[in-house]
């Protein structure tokens, strides 16, 4: 059996696709609340606008919450248009020496999702692995 597959080209897209203002995507940008109260991952993302957008995170931890700093945040087109609006992603880099939380940001019928890929560099064994989570916007 043979299995056709297409491809999509960078020249096939909309060319507004592609020339997105990573600084004004307002969509993005506020506090981001865990859909679920009980996580044992990301209570709370934010992002703040400015000349290039700042990503910090409250994680969940057995003492209490874990304040995260993104180490570098960059901008991505977001090739998926969502009513025929285009935005952007993002990639923000969280490392904490032990291990690295590479999270990918989007927003998906008005709701953040984020995938975080979490490598272990300790040595330790344990092993990496990868969640996704849902945030609404805090009121």
């Amino acid at each position: 059996m043979t299995q056709s597959l297409q491809f999509k080209q960078i020249r096939d897209l909309d060319p507004a696709l592609l020339s997105s203002d990573a600084t004004s995507d307002s969509r993005l940008t506020g506090r981001w609340l865990n859909t679920d109260q009980n996580t044992r991952g990301l209570r709370e993302i934010t992002i703040e606008p400015g000349e290039q957008l700042s990503v910090s995170a409250i994680g969940a931890g057995a003492d209490g919450p874990i304040q995260w700093r993104a180490k570098s945040v960059r901008p991505l087109a977001n090739l998926e248009e969502e009513a025929g609006q285009r935005g952007i992603a993002l990639v923000a880099d969280f490392d904490f020496g032990f291990m690295v939380a590479q999270t990918y940001l989007r927003i998906n019928k008005g709701v953040l999702v984020i995938v975080l890929f979490n490598t272990f560099r300790d040595d330790s064994g344990r092993t990496n692995y990868v969640t996704r989570e849902f945030f609404h916007r805090a009121t």
